[in-house]
């Protein structure tokens, strides 16, 4: 069986989710996950700070031996994927926006409501790559800013949570969603409670796709040469370590301790 590095990063743990889809479609990678704790979350953050953290969180993993590098966010995937493909030609970096996109446009009715941070939203890409893939195709883009912190403190299962979902829900519903985005790899973690408030809804989650793309393309990529640095799994953490542990343990299944990784402020 083909081994293979992947780098995953994120502002946070939201990228498990992601990594957790990869794992499954491809059992044999080595992981090489950062967290960018010190920063999450990116939802606030400016164009051009989202572009320097994934621009040097990217060349950390490259320079640790990851042979692909996967954008498990949506912010830094709106705002930095094409400077970090042109950065790191030799690469093969992969984000999650035109996966769910893709998935959305396939399945949907016609109406397609986007659940995403504030600065996704504002970037207005999943409308403008929904629209290239079925022209007529209607978008509503809505930002919700509880959602990561609430995830990111171990909170997605409290009442808390699930009155954030039903607010930011109701313009989906008003506006007839039939199909909704999750932009945030973070949200998969509040599914259990979106998939309660609207039963009638289809949810995508764009990694399920972005794991199927990475394992159609693993032969190609698998045969570049092999320089990772790691033969089993690594977790880097940028800031704050707690509970960090605990999500990958609940979510890969993994009892991992994270290391501490550079801060790139």
């Amino acid at each position: 069986m083909v081994k293979i590095c992947i780098g995953v990063r994120d502002s946070g743990v939201g990228g498990l989710t992601v990594a957790k889809q990869i794992l499954r479609a491809i059992p044999a990678a080595n992981l090489l996950y950062f967290a960018d704790t010190a920063h999450v979350p990116y939802g606030d953050k400016t164009p051009a700070q989202i572009r320097h953290y994934a621009l040097s969180i990217s060349e950390f993993l490259v320079s640790q031996g990851a042979q692909i590098v996967v954008f498990a966010c949506n912010t830094t995937s709106a705002y930095a994927l094409e400077a970090a493909r042109l950065k790191f030609p030799k690469t093969p970096i992969f984000g999650v926006i035109e996966p769910g996109a893709q998935m959305a446009a396939q399945i949907s009715r016609g109406k397609v409501g986007v659940l995403a941070t504030n600065a996704t939203t504002q970037s207005g890409v999943y409308t403008q790559t929904l629209r290239k893939i079925r022209p007529e195709i209607e978008v509503l883009e809505i930002g919700c800013p509880a959602f990561v912190p609430l995830v990111e403190a171990q909170k997605a299962d409290s009442l808390e949570a699930l009155e954030a979902c039903k607010h930011y829900l109701a313009p989906l519903l008003r506006f007839g969603a039939d199909t909704v985005i999750l932009g945030c790899t973070h949200y998969p973690l509040l599914l259990p409670h979106l998939e309660k408030l609207a039963p009638n809804v289809r949810f995508v989650d764009p990694a399920v796709k972005l794991a199927r793309d990475l394992a159609t393309r693993l032969p190609e990529i698998s045969s570049s040469p092999q320089n990772a640095l790691t033969n089993a799994h690594c977790f880097f953490v940028s800031g704050e370590k707690s509970g960090v542990c605990e999500w990958i343990q609940s979510e890969l299944g993994l009892q991992i301790e994270p290391e501490n990784g550079p801060v790139f402020d």
